[in-house]
């Protein structure tokens, strides 16, 4: 039952966002990157953990540190398309970079 409610308000987030996205982008992109399905995340690995706050400092701390690789990967996107290439030829690079600074990210936080 849980994890049909986990799918269910990650699906609404998810749908409200890109709904958005059609008239407000910038808006949308804001709701994208909000902390709010962190805030979620972490009330789950809490609730689910008897309240082991171990795991949660050491889960706050891959995010404090995934937001690298996350900016890079959009900084990536952005500019590959502000160069003209196709949608997908610029999410390719950005996955391939975001994928190379999460390995980084995973080597240093070990």
């Amino acid at each position: 039952m849980q994890l049909l409610l986990k799918l269910l308000i990650s699906l609404l987030i998810i749908t409200i966002a890109s709904e958005i996205g059609k008239k407000f982008p910038t808006l949308s992109g804001l709701i994208a990157t909000m902390p709010l399905t962190t805030l979620i995340v972490m009330f789950w690995i809490y609730y689910e953990n008897n309240g082991n706050c171990t795991l949660l400092t050491k889960y706050i701390t891959g995010v404090i540190f995934g937001i690298i690789p996350s900016m890079i990967f959009f900084i990536v996107f952005y500019i590959s398309l502000t160069k003209g290439f196709t949608f997908y030829l610029s999410l390719l690079l950005s996955f391939f970079t975001w994928l190379t600074f999460s390995f980084i990210h995973q080597f240093f936080l070990k």
